[in-house]
């Protein structure tokens, strides 16, 4: 039985549920930004060891973002299907946030033990969080323009949790640690731990589901998870053969992902041509989700910008640290960055109104590409240029995740009018699936890039041989990802006009059942 939607959101909701991404971005904006560098200089991990870590735990971790947006979706409480994830969820989220960030006096090979075990206990908690966090965008509200406008408060948000993250974290550390980073970097975290706490408190307590589907799943959670569990391996098996074939990039694991790809085929299309009543509920899910083409095309290109920007954000410690040679520069360079990103974040409603969401999505891929190719020839004692490229290419990449988060709930009212069965989470999860797996990838690819040039954290006598590829790091390389995007963006079929028929379609039906 559906309910009635409300489409105008409150203030009030709108900021509790932003502080939420601040809170997560406490979490996801330090990893990204200075667990590589935390690894490598501060714990004591080679980048070539440090860089299997990254992409190992993200991939598999991307797996486990499918089975929490089933989970979710299968929820039922009184209040709600996402909302007590996000509360059940934080206490683990902060502690696996310190506990990544200590460094305990172990030997070596115990500490990378440690590295995995803490580093995936902080990603499992990020994903029981955030997924459901991410999917509750799409049943607070059914309107489009107004999911929108809240995916630009989201993600002001984010920019500000990342903000608090990456522009006073060095400050922070060289606070508490005077002279010992170690010490430092955990006695850090517990501050943000404890407003990691208050702020997610804040967001369950302020939001509200109000989209109901007029058909959900059939099969209750136990039933479901059985069911998963026997067609999980179609989902592993091509995320193991990608992290083979990438860490040992050899003959044998690029036959293996040939097999792997190839068998993938064929099971995909004998599953599209089975009647889909006689389908089990995992099964159909899969078959909406592989038919649904604006979801595909948002995944492919999810995974490319997050590739773009965690390069981008991934190498700038390092950047200011050895290029530029201000270590605590990079800090200032993040906080005024993150405040560029709150405000394109915030004009992106009004902008997508305007140009529509695919078209800003290319003109915002193809800008910010410009802007951050050009780093490859700016020196490293023109602070005021370096800054002022940022800035611009900041701006427009800031509008990439606030337009994906935003149409992956245009690509959830497609599957609802389309098949009439509506899964919202697993549709959110690839949104954390793409954060996860591209993240992974992109401080995977500047690690190894670097571990290519010789870079030794330890060692200063390395550092001069890898200044070229921090640059190609913060120019070329992750501009090349963007102009992909925006290649593939061009596919993109859901026009507004046809987001409007969608939304008003599935009102008529709501209401009349």
């Amino acid at each position: 039985m559906s309910t009635p939607t409300t489409n105008k959101l409150p203030l009030h909701e709108k900021i509790g549920y932003a502080l939420g991404d601040a809170g997560g971005n406490l979490v996801w904006r330090g990893a990204l930004a200075y667990l590589a560098v935390f690894y490598t200089d501060t714990f004591g991990i080679s980048a070539a060891a440090a860089a299997i870590l990254f992409l190992v735990v993200r991939l598999s971790d991307g797996v486990t973002d499918i089975i929490m947006g089933m989970i979710a979706d299968r929820t039922q409480t009184k209040y709600g299907k996402f909302r007590p994830w996000i509360l059940w969820s934080t206490p683990f989220l902060a502690i696996f946030m310190v506990l990544c960030f200590t460094t305990p006096d172990i030997s070596p090979t115990a500490k990378l033990v440690y590295a995995y075990f803490t580093y995936i206990g902080l990603t499992l908690a990020y994903t029981a969080n955030n997924v459901p966090y991410s999917a509750l965008m799409g049943v607070m509200t059914s309107d489009d323009l107004e999911r929108t406008r809240l995916s630009g408060f989201r993600f002001a948000g984010a920019f500000a949790g990342g903000l608090l993250v990456m522009g006073f974290l060095p400050d922070l550390v060289a606070h508490f640690g005077q002279g010992d980073s170690a010490r430092g970097y955990q006695y850090t975290m517990y501050v943000f731990a404890g407003l990691l706490a208050v702020l997610m408190l804040i967001t369950f307590l302020t939001t509200k589901e109000r989209v109901t589907p007029h058909l959900s799943n059939e099969s209750g959670l136990k039933a479901g998870l059985v069911d998963l569990m026997k067609n999980l391996p179609y989902i592993t098996l091509p995320l193991l053969s990608i992290t083979l074939f990438f860490h040992f990039r050899d003959v044998y694991s690029g036959i293996f992902f040939v097999i792997v790809m190839t068998s993938m085929g064929f099971f995909i299309k004998r599953l599209l041509a089975q009647d889909h009543s006689q389908l089990s509920d995992s099964k159909r899910d899969m078959v909406d989700l592989l038919t649904n083409k604006p979801w595909l095309i948002l995944l492919g290109m999810g995974f490319l910008m997050m590739m773009f920007n965690g390069i981008k954000y991934g190498v700038i410690a390092y950047y200011f640290k050895y290029y530029v040679g201000n270590e605590l520069m990079a800090g200032q360079y993040f906080i005024l960055l993150l405040v560029v990103s709150i405000l394109g974040a915030l004009c992106t409603g009004k902008l997508a109104e305007y140009f529509g969401k695919r078209n800003l999505f290319i003109i915002s891929f193809l800008g910010s590409a410009l802007f951050t190719a050009v780093f490859f020839w700016l020196p490293s004692d023109n602070v005021v240029l370096i800054f002022t490229m940022g800035c611009l290419s900041e701006l427009f990449a800031a509008m990439l995740p606030t337009l994906f988060f935003t149409m992956l709930g245009d690509a959830a009212d497609y599957s609802e009018w389309k098949h009439k069965r509506r899964a919202t989470g697993l549709i959110y999860s690839a949104g954390t699936f793409v954060q996860k797996t591209g993240g992974g990838f992109a401080g995977a690819l500047v690690l190894v890039v670097l571990a290519g040039y010789g870079y030794d954290g330890m060692d200063p006598s390395t550092i001069t041989q890898t200044l070229p590829g921090m640059k190609l790091l913060m120019s070329w390389i992750p501009a090349a990802f963007a102009i992909a995007g925006a290649v593939l963006m061009l596919a993109y079929p859901l026009t507004p006009q046809m987001v409007q028929q969608i939304t008003k379609d599935l009102a008529i039906s709501r209401s009349s059942s």
